[in-house]
């Protein structure tokens, strides 16, 4: 379920930012801003279903799949290949987050 939920609120929140990038950048209508609103709320509301006992800690785990998102946004939409680095740096940050949520606790 953790997996799910990490991977619809980062569609969520990258088709949320990239409508106010489309507004802004790409001169798009006002209009983009109104589902872009509501990709952010359900955003939130997914990150709500990870089994954390910290939300803090569900949101640290969470940067390193949306690094990785955003480098898949950037080769399937906008048509830019990740090089190397962008690989190499996604895999640290999954490394990272997989110990965030998954590391055992002390009471």
């Amino acid at each position: 379920m953790t997996i799910l939920a990490y991977a619809g609120a980062a569609v969520a929140e990258i088709a949320g930012c990239f409508s106010v990038w489309a507004w802004l950048r790409l001169d798009k209508s006002i209009w983009w801003l109104v589902p872009g609103s509501v990709s952010l709320a359900l955003f939130a509301y997914l990150l709500t279903l990870v089994d954390s006992e910290a939300a803090g800690r569900a949101y640290a785990a969470y940067g390193g799949v949306y690094i990785v998102a955003s480098l898949l946004w950037l080769w399937a939409v906008e048509g830019v290949r990740p090089d190397r680095w962008d690989v190499t740096g996604a895999v640290v940050c999954l490394v990272g987050a997989a110990i965030i949520l998954l590391g055992p606790r002390t009471a």
